[in-house]
């Protein structure tokens, strides 16, 4: 099944306590693009880069059959840059620096031939773009997922509930699920969340797994223990990237296969964190892939 994603290719810089990087690629769709090509083919990518943006971090999504032709390149323009540092715990951190660049203007176009995807993913940007990207579709996907944060939540929530009334999936971490809600209970926050308009929710909690509520359901997926953390960044958009590309390869939205969706978004966002930025994305196998599932297979067996 065809998967559009939407969401930010980007620059960024790094500090954790294993090291630091310089400027490298980042950004929400780059997580979720490399993610959700280990189970479909079919990748089309809607986003804007600078005239800085290396044409090999282009040509490397395309080797991964993400067709880029819904790539805007901005000539004379940089490219959207985060830099943060992560404190000791690796939960919390600090940005640096933010540059919005090409962003702070970006009006998202969806390409004729990529109208008829079957499956949506909005990563994580401003509300009013999201919605600029619903309102390009001119048949509904058979399913539509949402990432956002607390940012927008502060500056834009107004914006951001005329959204929630037109996806079937939000993806948030626990943290954003108590602020939406206005509610410490995250069972609590999940009923009025999804009163808002999403079918399911999925809230992030990091190292503690995730939690996906439908109005009736609850399953919970613990994270895999690593012996190591190198670098939180874009665990949650490589989560998102494994859900939503399980669920386009399987083409089946129930809940039941969500709850397998969310083990193979789990997996990927295991790998994710081994190393820094997308590198450990470029280097994994299908083995790999399969061995971390049966991995996680093994750790809720009983």
């Amino acid at each position: 099944m065809n998967l559009l994603v939407v969401g930010t290719v980007a620059f960024d810089a790094i500090e954790t306590p294993f090291g630091k990087t310089d400027k490298i690629i980042g950004g929400a769709a780059t997580y979720i693009c490399l993610s959700s090509s280990f189970f479909t083919n079919k990748l089309n990518l809607v986003s804007v880069v600078g005239e800085d943006f290396p044409k090999d971090a282009i040509k490397m999504l395309q080797n991964k059959s993400v067709n880029t032709s819904g790539l805007q390149i901005k000539k004379g323009e940089k490219t959207f840059f985060w830099s943060g540092k992560y404190h000791n715990d690796m939960n919390s951190r600090d940005t640096l620096d933010t540059q919005l660049n090409v962003l702070e203007n970006f009006n998202p176009v969806v390409p004729v031939d990529f109208n008829d995807s079957e499956f949506l993913m909005l990563g994580n940007l401003m509300p009013s773009i999201q919605k600029k990207v619903l309102d390009q579709m001119k048949k509904r996907p058979k399913l539509i997922v949402l990432d956002t944060m607390n940012y927008w939540m502060d500056h834009f929530m107004e914006d951001l509930k005329e959204s929630l009334k037109e996806v079937d999936v939000l993806t948030i971490n626990d943290e954003e699920a108590r602020q939406l809600a206005q509610e410490h209970s995250l069972v609590k926050a999940a009923k009025i969340i999804l009163s808002m308009g999403p079918k399911y929710l999925i809230i992030k909690k990091g190292e503690h797994g995730a939690l996906l509520f439908n109005h009736q359901e609850i399953f919970f997926a613990p994270a895999l223990p690593l012996e190591d953390v190198f670098d939180p960044t874009g665990a949650g958009d490589s989560f998102a990237g494994g859900f939503i590309g399980y669920l386009a390869k399987t083409n089946d939205t129930s809940f039941e296969n969500m709850k397998r969706a969310v083990i193979h978004g789990s997996a990927m966002a295991s790998f994710c964190v081994e190393k820094f930025g997308t590198q450990r994305l470029t280097e994994i196998s299908q083995a790999d892939i399969d061995a971390r599932i049966n991995d996680f297979t093994n750790l809720v067996k009983f």
